[in-house]
């Protein structure tokens, strides 16, 4: 078991290391922020909650993370197109989804606590709730209109189709381009997500996450940008 999983780690460590971990310890009622400089098992002790149980929900809320990391290795290049777009699908639009909606809440949260000594909170706020909303936008668009029309190319492989299916690519792209430019000025305006000395757990976690989810963005729009949509411009 990974150590950041034992019995006498801080919560606020598992918080922040272990992916939607948070989840856990708000549907237990288990403050993570000013009380998380604790062993877990304190905690757990204090509730009455099963150690080994709760333990193993962490551990294998850790394990999925490894396993998403292990699919962003595989080589994506000659994958068909139905098969690329179930991993879109499942590993970062499914990620999106749920994500998205907690990080609203965690950044609103920071700016609410901390916005009056760090008043950067509130050009993260819109930044990020501008991002939020063009992703799920972006994503509906996706989902009902331009894949299934690749799908629909792949299984007929007319060049009608592929036309249809092509039609639209300039339009994502520059999608992806506008939420390049917000993660950037995400990055900027948070000085390379650098906390201040005054940072509690939820801070650093926001952080982390927000940085986190930079990172898959950039995975997310190289599997369309320079795999799919040339593949299908090219006609291949």
């Amino acid at each position: 078991m990974n150590h950041v999983l034992t019995r006498d780690a801080k919560i606020r460590d598992i918080v922040i290391r272990v992916p939607r971990s948070d989840e856990i310890f708000k549907q237990h009622k288990i403050d993570f922020c000013c009380g998380g400089n604790r062993p877990i098992h304190e905690a757990l002790a204090e509730k009455g909650l099963d150690e080994a149980s709760f333990l193993q929900q962490l551990q294998s809320l850790a394990d999925q993370a490894e396993q998403m990391k292990a699919s962003d290795e595989q080589d994506w290049t000659t994958a068909a197109y139905s098969v690329l777009i179930d991993h879109i699908l499942q590993r970062h639009h499914s990620y999106l989804v749920e994500e998205l909606p907690d990080l609203s809440f965690y950044v609103t949260k920071i700016y609410r606590v901390h916005g009056v000594t760090h008043p950067e909170l509130a050009e993260l706020h819109r930044l990020f709730h501008q991002l939020k909303l063009e992703l799920e936008q972006h994503m509906v668009k996706e989902e009902q209109i331009i894949f299934p029309a690749i799908r629909h190319y792949e299984a007929t492989n007319g060049q009608a189709e592929r036309e249809i299916a092509a039609s639209r690519i300039h339009e994502l792209e520059a999608e992806h381009d506008e939420a390049g430019s917000l993660l950037k000025r995400i990055r900027e305006v948070t000085s390379d997500f650098t906390l201040p000395p005054d940072a509690c757990t939820t801070y650093r976690m926001t952080y982390k996450r927000l940085e986190e989810l930079e990172s898959d963005m950039f995975q997310h729009v190289h599997l369309e940008n320079n795999i799919m949509f040339p593949r299908l411009t090219g006609g291949n």
